[in-house]
């Protein structure tokens, strides 16, 4: 019989599982583009259905391709954060998920007392604003949704608990809904009154890679069944890890959907450092590493530069194809400033398309390049603050799809210190596979060889940066799929 273990990645632009030996290597992917209806305004949603059953859909996919009378032994799930499902006492979704980058909730969050949005910043280490979980609960709360009784669940954390988990809340995740100090990962009770709760919003507080539960999900194939569950945590983190980014000195750049920088920390900052980094939108919170932190800044760039090839009309690879070499033509800012051709909107707290072209003659590859000139601005506003708390990082991993792309490559390397991009395409799944080993290990499963035993071991951050990174990448070569 052949054991796997599982990754999952609820990401924001499609839903990925992966599955691979205990030894580390891929044996397939499968994906599926992730269920969201868009509204006006910059808002999107899906229904918690639409969520679990993209997740079966999934594994009904990998089973067909999978061989007879295999067992999958572990499953961890990771995906993104400030999204989630509130739950009622019977399990039941009282709402639709609103994407993390929704502006639903920016009123409501701003009209809470001054006094607690001014210590919210150092308190929690997040911004003020519409992204934190927080904001959306009180949207939730004046459309006439009661919150007491109710379970906030992260997207990963839902999937957990529909398979069959207990409802918790891992601490990446949930240092992202405003409603935990930073000073000691435990709920902060200025958040839970204003919102009329208490602590009962939040599951029971679980590490990434703990085992919390078994599958028993039936509309799961029947290989499915009996895997250990976990939260693999926040995909940005995930994703790191799977590279063997995780130790201070590195910087890790994802380009999804979202552009995210993350810095390790030893420690968590001090309130005054959370506060200055926060009003500069720049998150200080708990790593999924047990015990470790990190500064996490993000852009909306990749969203950006999604709506731009829309508007050129590039929907598929060759169109991706054909702008990247167009653009690769130009010098590396473009032949057009940005008092001719101007791009804005990357902010976190933004996420708005808004051009400005007074020039003529401007071509496709001109509007991309002025995307991404304001993407690498927006980058170097980050740098800064940042390196005025903690020492600059001296390399940097880059991934995420839009890594794939020369002209990305080419503009981030010109901001950012001795880039290497990661070759491999499912870096959030993979590593979510690699908390299912650890989870496996944990939970005395079967599962052993490499995989688990790499899991084992920089999971608890005892390999320095080169054995990490040389251990991973050991790993990450890719079997061939099964008919």
């Amino acid at each position: 019989m052949s054991e796997y273990v599982v990754g999952i990645d609820m990401g924001s632009t499609s839903t990925k599982l992966l599955v691979a030996t205990p030894e580390g290597r891929q044996v397939l992917v499968v994906s599926r583009r992730s269920p969201w209806t868009n509204l006006d305004h910059g808002r999107a949603e899906m229904t918690a259905a639409e969520a679990i059953a993209v997740v079966r859909d999934l594994a009904a996919e990998a089973d067909a391709r999978l061989d007879e009378g295999y067992r999958v032994v572990a499953l961890g799930v990771s995906g993104m954060a400030e999204a989630g499902v509130l739950l009622d006492e019977q399990g039941s979704a009282l709402a639709p998920i609103m994407a993390w980058f929704d502006p639903r909730g920016a009123a409501q969050i701003m009209s809470t007392p001054e006094s607690f949005r001014a210590e919210f910043p150092g308190r929690t280490g997040l911004p003020v604003g519409p992204l934190a979980s927080i904001a959306k609960l009180l949207h939730l709360r004046e459309q006439g949704i009661p919150l007491a009784g109710t379970t906030f669940l992260n997207v990963p954390e839902f999937v957990v608990h529909a398979l069959g988990g207990p409802r918790v809340a891992e601490y990446s995740l949930v240092s992202r809904t405003g409603l935990i100090d930073q000073d000691d990962s435990t709920p902060w009770q200025a958040a839970l009154d204003v919102l009329g709760v208490d602590e009962s919003i939040l599951g029971t507080l679980v590490s990434a890679g703990e085992p919390v539960g078994t599958l028993t999900d039936p509309d799961m194939p029947a290989g499915f069944r009996g895997a250990a569950l976990t939260v693999a945590g926040h995909d940005h983190l995930v994703s790191a890890v799977a590279v063997g980014a995780t130790h201070t000195g590195q910087l890790y750049d994802s380009m999804g959907t979202a552009e995210a920088l993350v810095r390790v920390l030893d420690d968590t900052l001090p309130f005054d450092a959370r506060e200055r980094l926060a009003h500069a939108g720049i998150n200080c919170v708990r790593h999924v590493i047990p015990g470790k932190y990190v500064l996490l800044a993000g852009t909306k760039s990749g969203l950006l530069m999604r709506r731009v090839l829309q508007l050129l009309g590039i929907t598929d690879t060759v169109g991706r194809t054909r702008i990247d070499d167009e653009a690769m033509a130009l010098p590396v800012l473009g032949t057009v400033s940005d008092a001719g051709l101007a791009v804005s909107g990357a902010r976190n707290d933004d996420g708005v398309l808004k051009i400005v072209a007074q020039s003529d003659g401007l071509s496709p590859a001109d509007l991309f390049a002025a995307s991404l000139r304001h993407g690498n601005d927006m980058l170097s506003e980050l740098m800064a603050v940042m390196d005025r708390e903690v020492a600059p990082p001296t390399s940097t991993v880059l991934t995420g799809g839009w890594s794939s792309m020369a002209s990305v490559v080419r503009s981030r390397s010109a901001l950012l210190p001795e880039v290497t991009v990661s070759t491999h395409d499912e870096g959030t799944a993979y590593g979510a596979a690699l908390f299912a080993a650890f989870a496996a290990r944990s939970a005395g499963a079967t599962a052993s060889g490499s995989f688990a035993d790499v899991a084992n071991t920089f999971l608890s951050s005892s390999l320095d940066p080169a054995e990490h990174r040389s251990a991973v990448l050991a790993s990450l070569t890719p079997t061939p799929e099964r008919s």
